[in-house]
C-alpha cells in the first residue's frame, strides 16, 4: 500500500513537472510576441476641440470621439468608487490579475451552467487597460494569456493611479462619448464634480455594455444595472445605506447634451472657424487634437446684429402680406402628436410652430408644438395660447398675386392651419 501511494505521488510529480515545463515553453513563446507596453507612457488620446467666443463662452465642439482628458487628481473620489465597485473592487490590492475574483467567477459560472445566464467575467481594470490599448478583443486563450502577462508588467511599470487614469479616460460609454469627462457631459450635461451618486453609478454601469444599458431603448435594464452598482458601492463602504436607497429611488435623469453650436447666432461664424482650422492645421488636428480656440466673436454684438437683420427682414416681409399657413393637420385625435412631427426653424428659436384650434372674428386659439424629449417621445403637456385680432392685422392682405384681403381672423385662418407664432 505504501509503495502504491509512493508510486502515485511520484507519477503526479512527473506529470506536474511536464505540465509546468509545457506551460513555461508556451508562456515563453507568448512573451516574445507581446506588444510594447511602454507606449502607455506617451498616451495621447483623441480629444475634443472647443471653440470659444471672445468672452470665453463655449461656441462649438468638434470631435470624432467626444473626450476631454482628466488627470487622476481631478477625478472625484465618488467617481473612482463607482468604477472600482462596478469593475474591480480589489484594484488597489492585486498585482494585475485578481486570483480570488477569478476563482469566484469560475465557481459562479459552473453553478450557472445550463441556466442561460451570461458568463461572469473576472478581468481587472489593469487587464482591461492591456486589452483596450495593446490587444484585440478576440476571445482566445492566447489573447487572455497575453493580457495577464501584460497586466503584471504594467503593474510593475506604472502606479495604480496612473493605470486608473488611463482606464477612465479611454473607455467607451456609448453615444460617441469616450472617457469619464466626456460621458458626464454627454449623458448629464455636467462636469464630473457635479455628478450625483445615482449618476456616477449609471456611468460606471455603461462600460460593460453601452448598448445593453441605453437610457431610452433599455431603460429597465439600465436602472437594474445602475442599482446593482449602487448596492456594490454601499457594500464596499463608499456610500451609506440611506444615501444608496435615495439614489436607487431616482430616475436615470439622462439629459443628453446638444451638439453643434452652443451660442445663439454663432452658427455661421463657427463654421467659418472650422474651415480655417482645417485649412491651417488639418482635419486630424481639428477632430482629434483637443485644440482650445479663442475667437474674436462678441456674443452681445452678434445677437444685436442678428436682431437688427431679423427685424428688418420681418418688417419687409410683413409689408408684402401673409404667405399663408405652413401646413395643415387633421384635428381628429391628438393634435400635439401630429404637430410634433413637423420640423421647426432651427435658426429662428423665437418662432414656434402652432396649430389653430379655433378661430373667430376676435382672434385665434392656438396649440403650441410640444417638446420632443431626449428619448424621442412627445411631451405629454399641451400648451395653448391666443392671438388677438389686432396682432394679426398685417396678415389680412395676402402675399400672393391676387392680393386678396381678409377682414377678420376667421377670414384668414381655419381650424387645423399650422403657423409660426412668437
Amino acid at each position: 500500500m505504501i509503495r502504491l501511494i509512493g508510486y502515485l505521488f511520484g507519477l503526479a510529480c512527473v506529470l506536474f513537472l511536464c505540465v509546468a515545463a509545457a506551460a513555461a515553453i508556451y508562456l515563453n513563446g507568448v512573451s516574445r510576441d507581446l506588444p510594447d507596453y511602454a507606449v502607455l507612457a506617451s498616451y495621447s488620446p483623441p480629444v475634443t476641440t472647443r471653440v470659444h467666443a471672445g468672452n470665453g463662452a463655449l461656441m462649438a465642439e468638434y470631435a470624432r470621439e467626444r473626450r476631454l482628458f482628466l488627470p487622476i487628481q481631478a477625478i472625484p473620489d465618488r467617481v473612482k468608487a463607482a468604477f472600482l465597485s462596478a469593475e474591480d473592487k480589489n484594484f488597489y490590492n492585486h498585482p494585475g490579475v485578481d486570483l480570488s475574483g477569478l476563482a469566484r467567477a469560475i465557481v459562479v459560472n459552473v453553478q450557472n451552467m445550463g441556466s442561460g445566464r451570461r458568463p461572469v467575467g473576472a478581468s481587472t481594470i489593469t487587464q482591461q487597460v492591456a486589452k483596450n490599448f495593446l490587444l484585440t478583443a478576440d476571445q482566445t486563450i492566447d489573447r487572455k494569456v497575453k493580457e495577464a502577462i501584460l497586466s503584471f508588467r504594467i503593474e510593475q511599470a506604472y502606479s495604480k493611479d496612473k493605470i486608473l487614469e488611463l482606464y477612465l479616460n479611454e473607455i467607451f460609454f456609448g453615444m460617441n462619448a469616450y472617457g469619464i469627462a466626456g460621458a458626464a457631459l454627454t449623458y448629464f450635461d455636467k462636469s464630473v464634480n457635479e455628478l450625483t451618486v445615482a449618476e456616477v453609478a449609471y456611468l460606471a454601469a455603461l462600460p460593460k455594455g453601452p448598448s445593453n444599458y441605453h437610457p431610452f431603448r433599455h431603460t429597465e435594464a439600465a436602472l437594474e444595472r445602475r442599482n446593482w452598482v449602487i448596492d456594490r458601492m454601499v457594500e464596499n463602504g463608499y456610500v451609506s445605506k440611506s444615501d444608496g436607497d435615495d439614489a436607487k429611488a431616482q430616475p436615470l435623469g439622462v439629459t443628453p447634451r446638444r451638439s453643434g453650436t452652443y451660442l445663439s447666432a454663432s452658427d455661421y461664424f463657427s463654421e467659418e472657424v472650422r474651415r480655417q482650422i482645417i485649412e491651417r492645421y488639418g482635419d486630424k488636428a481639428l477632430y482629434e487634437g483637443g485644440l482650445s480656440v479663442r475667437t474674436s466673436l462678441d456674443p452681445q454684438l452678434q445677437a444685436s446684429a442678428r436682431k437688427a437683420l431679423q427685424d428688418g427682414l420681418i418688417s419687409y416681409d410683413e409689408r408684402r402680406g401673409f404667405h399663408g399657413p405652413v401646413g395643415t393637420i387633421d384635428m381628429n385625435g391628438d393634435w400635439g402628436a401630429q404637430l410634433a412631427k413637423l420640423p421647426g426653424l432651427s435658426d429662428v428659436p423665437e418662432w414656434q410652430l402652432a396649430v389653430v384650434l379655433d378661430v373667430d372674428r376676435n382672434g385665434a386659439e392656438i396649440g403650441l408644438r410640444p417638446k420632443i424629449e431626449a428619448s424621442g417621445k412627445v411631451n405629454a403637456d399641451r400648451n395653448t395660447g391666443r392671438i388677438e385680432a389686432e396682432n394679426m392685422r398685417w396678415a389680412y392682405r395676402a402675399a400672393k398675386g391676387d392680393r386678396k384681403t381678409a377682414k377678420s381672423p376667421d377670414g384668414l385662418l381655419a381650424r387645423g392651419d399650422v403657423v409660426y407664432v412668437e
